[in-house]
């Protein structure tokens, strides 16, 4: 590319995101336009500076990341986002790709590959880590532990029953009491459901669990 990739930096961190910023704008072919200390601060730096990419946190303030980055997407399809993060659980990282994130990586890569997404994303690619990639083929390889009779065989029997409550109008709290567990086990159940059954939200979630006879 002869024009250098534009790059607005998003990250709550002061001292990680000036040193990104510094390291980044030394290079060859990046151009840092701007930086984001939260959430809406990235929205809105977005909007305005229309950068080829933005480098995404996710724990920020005002509006995480996951948000920052569906906001930034619907917006603007164009720009493209690469999250940079310490958070390596599977829900964060489905999150992040189904709010249209096109990279994510985790905040310990290094320089090369940090460069090499973004410009790679710039370019309309998508990009993962090594690591973040092998559990991508891995989630997508397991074989899905089925539920005798379910219309979602590709749910784990803990999943099928929380669809169900979910179907029948249940709040994660009322869930997460009724079955005994934590509300973040809820969260994290209800997020890898969503995943599995390409839907974006919980009200889509509903009508798929309904025309499948659940919740009724």
């Amino acid at each position: 590319m002869d024009e250098p990739v534009r790059v607005l930096l998003a990250d709550d961190h002061p001292v990680y995101r000036d040193g990104l910023a510094a390291l980044l704008g030394s290079l060859d072919g990046v151009e840092v336009v701007g930086t984001a200390a939260d959430g809406v601060e990235a929205v809105d730096g977005a909007r305005e500076l229309q950068p080829d990419v933005v480098v995404m946190d996710v724990q920020m303030p005002r509006l995480d990341g996951i948000e920052a980055t569906r906001a930034i997407t619907a917006d603007s399809p164009h720009i493209g986002v690469v999250v940079l993060t310490m958070a390596e659980e599977d829900q964060t990282l489905f999150a992040a790709m189904r709010a249209g994130a096109r990279g994510y990586l985790l905040k310990g890569a290094s320089q090369g590959e940090i460069v090499r997404a973004i410009t790679a994303v710039a370019q309309g690619e998508a990009i993962f880590g090594p690591a973040i990639a092998r559990r991508v083929a891995e989630f997508f390889a397991a074989a899905p532990a089925a539920t005798p009779g379910s219309a979602f065989p590709q749910l784990t029997s803990r999943e099928h029953e929380i669809l169900a409550l979910v179907a029948a109008g249940r709040s994660n709290a009322q869930i997460a009491s009724e079955l005994y567990l934590s509300p973040k086990t809820v969260r994290n159940n209800v997020s890898n459901i969503f995943t599995k059954l390409h839907v974006a939200d919980r009200a889509e979630a509903i009508i798929r669990a309904r025309d499948a006879g659940l919740g009724r």
